[in-house]
C-alpha cells in the first residue's frame, strides 16, 4: 500500500470510529424500519476505523527519496 501521512490517517481513524459509534447508538435507540441497516453501516465504519488505525500503527516512516541531479 502507498504511504499515507500519519495526520491524515489519524483524522480518518477518528472519523470512522466516531461515525461508527454514532451509527450503532442511533440504530439501537431509534425505532425505524431501517434500524438493521444503520447498525450494519456503523459496524462497517468501526471496521474501517480499525483498518486505518492498524495502518497508522504498522506503517514505516516515509522513504527518503534520493536527490535528483540537474
Amino acid at each position: 500500500m502507498k504511504y499515507i501521512p500519519p495526520k491524515k490517517l489519524k483524522v480518518l481513524t477518528y472519523m470512522f470510529f466516531g461515525t461508527g459509534i454514532w451509527g450503532i447508538v442511533a440504530g439501537l435507540f431509534l425505532i425505524t424500519p431501517q434500524v438493521f441497516f444503520i447498525v450494519i453501516f456503523g459496524v462497517i465504519n468501526l471496521c474501517l476505523g480499525g483498518l486505518c488505525g492498524y495502518k497508522l500503527l504498522t506503517q514505516e516512516e516515509r522513504p527518503k527519496s534520493e536527490k535528483r541531479k540537474k
